[in-house]
């Protein structure tokens, strides 16, 4: 085990950003963690993360030993766009689940994954290098960290609304417009916990979409995401009159057949977390996608 110890001399501020700038070895959210589990102290006392430390302070802790995953690795088949020392990114298909829940032990995105690769460890047991995830039903692009260091970039990258994200969806009901956004608050349904749902109050959430092609009682929609709540484009197309097609939570029973919503994530730019490059990945249409388009009905030039 490994003990740390620091006494304050001319440190100013809060513990959670003194110990942050102190202890370069570990990680701001490590860190954090740790204040609020306890195991960092102050004067044999815990303290809160936004303590205001004082000459004299003595912090410490005991470095957590890493806890062993018990995830079971599996040799599944992944589509790997691109990687690096740092991250990877990976083209998910529909159907598979990102990671172990209740009903999904095994065959997720995290069980290929941890046979792949070493993974970071930020999000625990359950979701290692996970920064940000799509809907089982959903296919695309998403990135996963393979590092602590390289996660806490990326993350904050998200938070800061710095990476792009743009999906295909099919809708149903044709656009008049040929694009725009919805801004409305999200947070989980008071009448369906499964369901999320625009509610006063909730969380900021902006999603941008222009039309890419006309249907007879469907569009093809490219949307870009400003946030990324759950659920956020299933939710905010709904709202709108306009729910993507197949989904089995947001829309209507009667729509295109298939084995969930046709909602696609595929662009997904980030900057490098080591060489700060700009980086911009591309995932085509998949198959069952494809087929679904051509049989449907264009609508007419002249009715646009």
């Amino acid at each position: 085990m490994t003990e740390e110890s620091l006494t304050i001399t001319d440190q100013e501020g809060r513990l959670d950003k003194v110990v942050a700038e102190a202890f370069t070895d570990y990680t701001r959210t490590q860190m954090s963690k740790w204040i609020d589990d306890g195991i960092l102290t102050v004067n044999g006392e815990t303290k809160k993360a936004k303590y205001k430390v004082h000459a004299g302070d003595v912090i410490s802790f005991v470095v957590p030993e890493p806890v062993v995953l018990d995830i079971k690795p599996e040799n599944l088949p992944l589509d790997i766009v691109y990687e690096d020392d740092d991250l990877l990114v990976v083209n998910k298909p529909q159907g598979m689940v990102v990671h172990p829940a209740a009903g999904h032990p095994n065959g997720t995105l995290v069980n290929a994954l941890m046979y792949h690769t070493e993974l970071s460890s930020i999000n625990g047991v359950i979701r290692p290098g996970i920064v940000h995830r799509i809907d089982k039903d959903t296919s695309g692009l998403l990135m996963v960290a393979k590092n602590d260091q390289a996660h806490e970039a990326l993350s904050a990258d998200l938070k800061d609304k710095k990476n792009l994200r743009q999906y295909y969806a099919l809708v149903h009901g044709e656009f008049s417009e040929n694009k725009g956004t919805i801004k409305a608050p999200l947070g989980r349904s008071k009448t369906d916990r499964k369901k999320q749902a625009v509610i006063a109050g909730g969380r900021d959430a902006v999603t941008h979409f222009e039309v890419v092609k006309r249907y007879v009682g469907y569009t093809l929609l490219r949307v870009t995401l400003e946030t990324g709540r759950t659920h956020q484009i299933r939710v905010h197309m709904a709202y709108i009159g306009h729910p993507v097609a197949g989904d089995p939570l947001y829309g209507p029973k009667k729509t295109l057949a298939g084995n969930g919503q046709f909602l696609h994530a595929a662009t997904l730019g980030l900057t490098q977390p080591t060489t700060k490059k700009e980086l911009t990945f591309e995932a085509p249409l998949p198959q069952y996608f494809v087929e679904t388009l051509a049989q449907l009905q264009p609508y007419a030039e002249e009715n646009n």
